[in-house]
Formats: C-alpha cells, structure tokens, sequence
C-alpha cells in the first residue's frame, strides 16, 4: 500500500486506494464533528512544457495510449470512479499508468489546508498493473479504450504526461468540481488534441448540475448525501455542459467514446479505436437522477412539527420533557450548522459553499435558544420575552427562504429542506408563548 492517497474525485480518499468521493464530505464531516463542507478553490492553469522537435521513431513502434476508467467502489470515498492514462511503450516494454488527484497527510499544513480550501494535489505515475490488481481486489469495473491517436498527438501527450510528473511540476491547486483525476486526465488529452475534445463538448448540455451529479453518484450513501447537499450553496447549481460535467470519471469516459478526431482523409474519425472491458464491476451502478426529496421531506416536517405541537398542546407537563429534549437537539444542530456555513462562506475558500441560502434554515440564532430549552427541561416555565422573539425571527428567516423560491436570484435547490425545517421551527417558536407556559404550570 502506498503512502499517498488517491482522491476519489471529490477528494477524500484513503492511503493508496483511488476513488472520487467526499472533498466535500470530508470538509464537512472535519469541521463540525463529521459534518462539514463543500466548495472550493478555482483550478491552476496548467503551464506547457517546451515544445520538441518530432520524434524520429517509426509509426509502429509509437506508445499506445489509453483511457483508464475505474467505476466505484463500496466505500464512500469510491462512490465517484476514477481516471488514469496508460501509456504503453513498445521500445521499453513499460505500461505505465497516470494518476492525478494524489495527496499526502504528511504534506505540510495539509489539513488545515484541506479546511481552507486550499488543498495541493499532485500526479503519479504507477505500474498499470499494480494499479488493476488493487482495483479488482476492490471489486471495481475496469474499462480501457485505446485511443486513436496520431504520432504526433500521442508524442505530445507523452512528453506532457513525463514533464507534469516530475517533482516540481507534479503539484496542482485541487479543485473537487474543475480540478481533479478526472478533469486534468481530460485537459491533458484535450491539449494533445490541440483543443477538439473542448470544442466538441462545450455549450453541449444534459441539463445536469454540480449538485445533481454529485448527489446522484452519493446515493448510495444516504446521510452523506444530505450533508454534502446542506453544504453546497447555489454555485453548485449552475447547469454544466459536457465538457464541465467531466469531472466525474464516468461522463468523461462517455464523451471520449462519442469524441472524433480529423482522420488522413476529409471524414472526422472516432477518437476511440478500441474499448475493453478488463474487470466486471460487482458495485452497483449509480441513479441517473438523486431521490427527488420535496414531497417526503414535506410529510416528514409536518409530522414532526405537528406532533411538536401536540405535544406542547398537552396539559400534563411531563410531556414538557420529549419537546424540550428534541428541542435542545434540533437547536445544537441548527446553530452550529448555522456556524459552519458562515465559516465556509468567509473563512475559506471552498467557493461551492458560499452564500449557502441554507443559511436561512440553519440560523446561527438557534444556540440563543439554548438555555431556553434547558430551563423547560428543567422545569423553569416562565415567560422567555428574549428567546421568544429569536424563536420568531428563525421562522422568519425560514419563511424568507420559502419564499424567495419565486425570485431568480435565490436560485439554489434547497425546497426540501425548507419545507421539512420550516414546520419544525414554527411549532417550536408556537410552544415558547407565555399561554403555552401557563399551561405547563398545571
């Protein structure tokens, strides 16, 4: 096992394993005890090496060049695949794979770094079959489409790929969306293709977003997949185009087999000579689409906020003790994520998260209802003017956010939230008026 690990695509990964999964997780689940964070730093351009003089070696003994795509893995950090060139060399016999999206947690300030928002990240060039034997131990599908390249074109991907490698040109600022394994693979290949991959993708559209591809491929894993949407703010819902949407390994791996090139003749040919399946995956492939949550998470809040109600309707003031002690709960994760997201929005650069509109349901003002809520459950009822009038503006907020949905400016898909925490705050905000005090005293 290596003492790098390989981002998953998002950019957690684990020591040695490549897989594309939870920059965003991982900046979550770091800065509020496992839940935190998403966005992030915009990506380095990359600086060419000096242009060489046509290599002299005959077209039959050129490398081959392929496409590698790794589908995920059963952990979270694989859930988003991986990409690879693999360059194989007739004159050394050596197949080498290339591999962005390494980093190290002995790299100095890494972690703090990480929190930031300003994550380095480098490449690697390992054995192909080193790197298969880990993947079919995982249990991954392994595809390799042979690329059909000129002389020239491969010989400038080839001398990019060993100037990138080298140790003062192997760092990269790390971006989970527009600079990771897959996006640089894709630079690389688009550079060698003197920009035909860019033209052929760009203003092309699915209608996909940041936020739905990265849900979509999440869903697997239900609670991180919340968290990574509470943590991205509206950037993430920007809709992309192909050439945008390559960033996961999958769609890059589509677009390269859909890609044509200028042929010896007048006709564009496919880019993709050959396509080989090395290793069949026993993961489950992906949802084309997240779970749509609106209408659940509206019964979901209603129950909740109706059986809150209830609750503080009730005369017997023992029933005080389940309302404050969800209350209590409820609030602690409201202001610290409250917190988290202002601390995302100012203090880094993890630009995804920024005027997070969640803002609006996760109110920093929650944590003044703590001691509120403490004294209900301790039975101190008395009349709360000051926490009364916080209770009422986190409604407020939370109205606000249901509302802006009509304005394009509030433009994140964040409805379902809302209509799950906005029945919440609104019956707990109801039990803190003086009459339902009163009633507890009985």
């Amino acid at each position: 096992m290596r003492p790098e690990s390989r981002d998953p695509g998002f950019g957690i990964g684990d020591s040695g394993k490549p897989g594309f999964g939870g920059s965003i997780a991982a900046a979550l689940l770091a800065a509020l005890c496992a839940f935190a964070g998403a966005a992030g730093a915009s990506a380095q351009s990359i600086v060419e090496p000096a242009a060489a003089e046509p290599a002299s070696s005959s077209h039959e003994s050129a490398p081959v060049v392929s496409l590698l795509t790794v589908g995920p893995g059963e952990i979270f950090f694989e859930r988003f695949g991986h990409n690879a060139i693999v360059v194989r060399d007739p004159a050394s016999g050596e197949t080498l794979a290339y591999n962005y999206g390494i980093f190290d947690f002995d790299q100095e300030d890494f972690l703090l770094n990480f929190a930031r928002g300003r994550m380095r990240y480098r490449m690697a060039v390992d054995e192909l079959a080193d790197d298969l034997a880990m993947y079919r131990d995982e249990g991954r599908e392994i595809t390799e489409q042979r690329l059909a390249l000129t002389p020239e074109q491969t010989q400038r991907l080839v001398e990019f790929l060993d100037w990138n490698a080298r140790p003062e040109n192997a760092q990269y600022r790390y971006d989970y969306f527009e600079a990771n394994c897959s996006t640089r693979v894709r630079d690389a290949l688009d550079r060698a293709l003197g920009g035909a991959l860019h033209a052929q993708t760009e203003g092309r559209s699915r209608g996909f977003s940041w936020r739905l591809d990265a849900l979509r491929l999440m869903a697997p894993e239900p609670a991180l997949m919340l968290l990574i949407d509470l943590g991205l703010g509206p950037y993430a819902d920007a809709r992309i185009d192909y050439w945008q949407e390559s960033f996961v390994p999958a769609t890059l791996r589509d677009v390269v087999a859909g890609a044509n090139v200028a042929g010896s003749g007048t006709a564009p040919t496919p880019l993709v000579g050959a396509t080989h399946e090395l290793a069949h995956g026993v993961v489950e492939e992906p949802p084309v689409l997240p779970p749509d949550l609106r209408w659940p998470f509206l019964l979901l809040g209603l129950a909740i906020g109706g059986a809150l109600a209830w609750l503080g309707a009730a005369t017997h003031a023992r029933t005080r003790v389940p309302l404050a002690l969800f209350a209590l709960g409820f609030e602690l994760f409201c202001g610290l994520g409250g917190l988290l997201l202002l601390f995302l929005w100012f203090g880094t650069e993890h630009r995804a998260a920024w005027r997070n509109e969640n803002l609006l349901l996760l109110n920093p003002l929650c944590l003044a209802l703590l001691p509120a809520w403490f004294g209900i459950l301790r039975g101190r009822l008395r009349d709360r003017r000051f926490a009364r009038g916080c209770a009422w503006l986190v409604v407020l907020g939370a109205g606000i956010a249901l509302f802006s949905k009509i304005l394009p400016a509030f433009a994140q898909a964040n409805l379902h939230w809302i209509v799950l925490f906005l029945p919440i705050h609104f019956a707990l905000a109801l039990f803190l008026r003086p009459a339902a005090a009163q009633v507890h005293r009985v």
